[in-house]
């Protein structure tokens, strides 16, 4: 199954240097802390005061995606730290391969954005006990090409199952964004508490949808060529899209101010249970990126938001205008959260939306 990974082109240029392949290893002078992640997090600017402290990174090992990630984990593959996105930090949890963090060894825990620490199952569990550190965020949201789609024609996300957008649309090949619109659309708050019936309407949504796509797309490439070309008009997009698009002098635009509102989704770092590394430096690491500096490199280089607030602040305005944060996550009312969905369900929208793509 194709699956669609939220790193941007840009950030998968910092890392061809390195040529590495899914799952090989980038190997530093510092071994005692083994970082399980998305290729181009391994940028210094990332981490610069771990790198201050200890003259090197840690050692980086990457992977592809989340279940590949998932799976090389449960196979034994050892490691200390992980970044994994919030719909999958129950699934990792529950299989037993966690351990929680403890929250007085993070500086600036209390500066991280309130609204995802009150993400139902994501940092906490029922227990009290932390298990996530949130990194980076952004929106997943109605884009268009603004020459060729009249704005009335889209004051809701329903938009992308209406007939006169045949041939015209693009959604991600990713079951996390496809089910959050899905959700979006047919009224639901919380698209990780759906029962069978919802579960059916937003499927048959879907259906809909696929009834109007011209392609599925799989990384930022993708999509920023096809709206850029003109090959569609209509794409639920991460907020990257549009900036790389208006970039390349394509008219194209977002519409946060839907009936429904956005999707936003956020990623970070777990402590795995069996971590055979130096724990101390482990969160000497989850101290160095949760620095509100970060946030400058992070929004700057590659368009996503810090989930430290005080990191968003330092952020000049014209920068986070220019990569589409100018609101934030003010906007409560617009924000719907992917929040962490429960292993059975996950695996449900897994096997449905494989059969929506065949057009079964």
């Amino acid at each position: 199954m194709k699956t669609v990974t939220r790193r941007l082109t840009m950030a998968l240029a910092l890392a061809a240097s390195l040529a590495v392949s899914a799952g090989a290893i980038a190997f530093a002078e510092d071994k005692d802390l083994i970082v399980f992640d998305w290729a181009g997090y391994e940028a210094p600017g990332f981490h610069p005061k771990y790198v201050e402290k200890y003259g090197d990174s840690p050692t980086f090992s990457f992977f592809g995606e989340e279940e590949e990630a998932f799976q090389k984990i449960r196979s034994g593959f050892k490691a200390d730290l992980a970044h994994p996105c919030s719909q999958n930090v129950v699934k990792w949890r529950e299989a037993g391969l966690l351990q929680p963090l403890d929250p007085s060894k993070i500086t600036g825990w209390k500066d991280l954005n309130p609204q995802i620490m009150a993400m139902k199952d994501l940092v906490y569990s029922d227990d009290g006990k932390v298990w996530f550190l949130p990194f980076e965020w952004g929106n997943t949201q109605l884009t268009y090409n603004s020459e060729k789609v009249d704005e009335k024609d889209i004051q809701s996300v329903r938009a992308f199952a209406d007939p006169k957008f045949k041939d015209r649309v693009s959604i991600g090949d990713n079951v996390d964004d496809a089910y959050a619109l899905a959700a979006i659309a047919i009224g639901l708050k919380n698209g990780a508490i759906m029962n069978d019936e919802q579960f059916k309407q937003a499927s048959d949504f879907l259906r809909q949808v696929h009834k109007n796509v011209r392609l599925y797309w799989t990384d930022t490439t993708d999509i920023v060529q096809a709206l850029s070309g003109g090959e569609i008009d209509l794409a639920w997009a991460w907020n990257d899209a549009t900036v790389q698009s208006v970039a390349n002098g394509a008219p194209i635009k977002t519409k946060k101010d839907t009936k429904e509102g956005f999707s936003t989704w956020v990623c970070g770092y777990v402590m795995f249970k069996d971590a055979p590394g130096n724990k101390d430096k482990a969160y000497d690491f989850l101290n160095a990126i949760n620095d509100p500096q970060v946030a400058k490199t992070l929004v700057g280089d590659w368009g996503y938001g810090h989930a430290n607030v005080k990191g968003m602040e330092g952020v000049a305005p014209e920068v986070l205008k220019e990569k589409g944060y100018d609101a934030a996550l003010e906007q409560t009312d617009r924000v719907w959260f992917q929040s962490p969905v429960p292993s059975d369900l996950k695996q449900k929208m897994i096997a449905e939306f494989e059969k929506i793509k065949a057009g079964y």
